[in-house]
């Protein structure tokens, strides 16, 4: 399929749009003894493996976009998929309004992959000799080189790193500047696998912070996969949760949250120490007179709830407030088994 042919076929606003899409991986099955080896040879048994199955999505651009799910639903296998490192078994795949199988090389102009696990910096080498390996590698121009390392360098806060051997760097000052090298060329779109991986607080915050200041004022379209759904719910504004290889919801955070009720946590602080009965609701703890409980607020509305607790003497204090979504998922994807 040609690409004026994509073009057509998907809308230009769009960054990337999967079309019945299925994955299937082949496992092909060995057994050592004599006997199972002639069979092999033969007759060798293989199994089938569906990584996707006939999913289909679309991202317009400048969105930020949160993909999550278990382990071994496909989180990984889209990223792949869209960054051309592997081929769908069957469906139409379109990312910038280029097809990744067949103009790779357009694309890669265009698109910034990051996977927490790995690194593009040369081990034994300082930081900036690989960003200038990048600049030299991918023919990027000399004023948008410099124009950029300045952006990513103050940015990122990796003034004081560009001169250091990327083996010397912790885990965080890695993934800055494995961002800050992603970043050079200008890419319109960032695929970016598990980045806050490992990292502790801080790092995880500039990260963050960073990540929505680019998609804010920059217009990067970005699509992130994490296990951690705090720092999703805080970094995109939609989610697209996927479970054995099929999209399962496809939305923002709070219509998440509603599937499974209005989840949330009471904190009630009294004077005397005593514990307040609330009907419907589960005490997570009790300690020192602050009593925090979980309550579903469709079930038991706040203004019921306010009524029980102002009939109860000592209450000093009441905090209502979301529950994680941490939680929330957790709780899909037990229903999903």
């Amino acid at each position: 399929m040609s690409q004026k042919v994509l073009t057509d076929m998907f809308p230009m606003d769009s960054a990337v749009s999967f079309s019945g899409v299925t994955k299937h991986f082949i496992q092909w099955q060995r057994d050592n003894t004599k006997k199972g080896m002639v069979k092999n040879l033969i007759k060798p048994e293989k199994n089938v493996i569906s990584a996707l199955q006939d999913v289909s999505f679309e991202i317009q651009k400048g969105e930020f976009v949160a993909y999550a799910g278990p382990n071994g639903a496909g989180k990984s296998t889209t990223m792949k998929l869209l960054s051309g490192m592997l081929l769908s078994t069957s469906g139409e795949i379109s990312v910038m309004s280029m097809s990744p199988q067949k103009h790779r090389r357009e694309l890669m102009s265009q698109l910034g992959v990051l996977f927490g696990n790995r690194t593009e910096l040369w081990w034994d080498h300082p930081v900036i000799q690989s960003f200038e390996w990048k600049k030299v590698v991918w023919d990027i121009p000399e004023p948008l080189y410099r124009k950029n390392l300045q952006m990513v360098t103050e940015l990122l806060d990796i003034g004081g790193l560009l001169k250091t051997f990327a083996r010397e760097l912790s885990l965080g000052q890695r993934m800055r500047a494995d961002l800050a090298m992603m970043l050079l060329h200008s890419p319109e779109l960032i695929l970016l696998d598990e980045p806050t991986l490992g990292l502790d607080v801080v790092a995880k915050h500039q990260m963050i912070d960073f990540l929505k200041k680019i998609n804010h004022e920059n217009g990067v379209t970005i699509i992130v996969t994490s296990h951690d759904m705090d720092d999703l719910e805080e970094m995109a504004q939609r989610i697209l949760l996927i479970s054995d290889g099929k999209i399962a919801y496809d939305g923002n955070f709070d219509g998440l949250r509603k599937i499974t009720g209005n989840l949330s946590r009471i904190i009630v602080t009294t004077e005397n120490g005593l514990m307040p009965m609330l009907c419907d609701a589960t005490l997570l703890s009790s300690e020192n007179g602050v009593h925090e409980f979980e309550i579903d607020l469709t079930k038991t509305p706040i203004k019921e709830l306010m009524k029980l607790l102002s009939e109860f003497e000592g209450v000093s204090d009441v905090e209502i407030k979301k529950a994680p979504i941490e939680q929330i998922i957790a709780r899909l994807y037990e229903s999903w088994k």
